[in-house]
């Protein structure tokens, strides 16, 4: 029941990748506005601190994927599944623009479905089923062995579904 549940999401996902025009939501954006501290930008700027106070500020969520400094500016960059958030500080001025957008509940499970922004965690959630799915198919592929009466048009049937797959993708896929 786990692998039926695994195929089940991996299969509506794998259409809704497939079909995103079809799927997509309406991307939820809001921008915002905001001061830090000049202490915390100076020299070298204070990264946990300037990530920690946007956070807290914005309920920003998501992992810092990129952090940039120069003279002028810091750009923080979060994401994380349907969830960007992007920082744009001004050094001089003390300030802020930060835009926030959330894509929707299929962008959050496309998101997963890919292994996009989820962390090590969810890379590991993936593996796994990924290990299981095969155990699961190599387990029925060795059982039509032993089914005498289904055997040959079994693997008559697994054979010309990969060779149809293999034909379609060297006929059809530019």
């Amino acid at each position: 029941m786990v692998a039926f549940a695994i195929i089940l999401f991996f299969a509506i996902t794998g259409l809704t990748l497939n079909h995103t025009d079809r799927f997509a939501g309406h991307d939820q954006v809001r921008h915002a506005t905001g001061t830090m501290s000049h202490a915390w930008l100076t020299g070298t700027p204070d990264k946990l601190t300037i990530v920690e106070h946007l956070r807290a500020a914005h309920q920003i969520h998501g992992a810092v994927s990129d952090f940039r400094i120069d003279d002028q500016q810091i750009e923080v960059s979060f994401k994380g599944p349907g969830y960007t958030a992007d920082a744009f500080i001004d050094r001089d001025r003390n300030t802020y623009d930060l835009t926030e957008t959330r894509s929707g509940t299929m962008a959050v499970l496309n998101d997963l479905h890919r292994g996009a922004s989820t962390g090590p965690a969810w890379s590991l959630v993936i593996d796994a089923c990924a290990i299981l799915l095969t155990l699961v198919s190599l387990t029925g592929l060795l059982l039509l062995f032993f089914l005498a009466k289904r055997r040959t048009k079994g693997l008559l049937l697994a054979t010309a579904g990969a060779a149809l797959c293999f034909l379609i993708y060297l006929k059809l896929v530019p």
